[in-house]
């Protein structure tokens, strides 16, 4: 029984921190420093998931030019200049696939 009321309670809390923004805090009401750096929060916990992949770990002047290097460096050109998330991630993507495949 112990074991499910510890599940019930990470639920309600997990739940509750995603649910509270959501319901709770209107946009309005807030500063407008905090509605611009909400802005960038997307971005930031995307950098955050993807950037370890391009830091190299040991030795990194061992490291190399690859393919998810190259891919990266034009998505990232491309996310620059378009301005568009779809767009850059379907050049990101295709120049993987693409690159690959050489």
């Amino acid at each position: 029984m112990t074991i499910w009321l510890t599940i019930l309670g990470m639920a309600v809390v997990t739940y509750g921190t995603r649910l509270m923004p959501l319901t709770v805090v209107d946009e309005n009401s807030l500063p407008l420093w905090a509605r611009r750096g909400l802005k960038y929060v997307p971005i930031a916990v995307l950098s955050a998931i993807i950037g370890p992949a391009y830091i190299p770990s040991s030795d990194w002047l061992a490291y190399d030019v690859g393919v998810p290097l190259a891919a990266g460096l034009l998505a990232i050109f491309t996310a620059y200049f378009s301005q568009s998330t779809i767009i850059t991630i379907v050049v990101g993507v295709t120049a993987y696939i693409l690159l690959s495949a050489v």
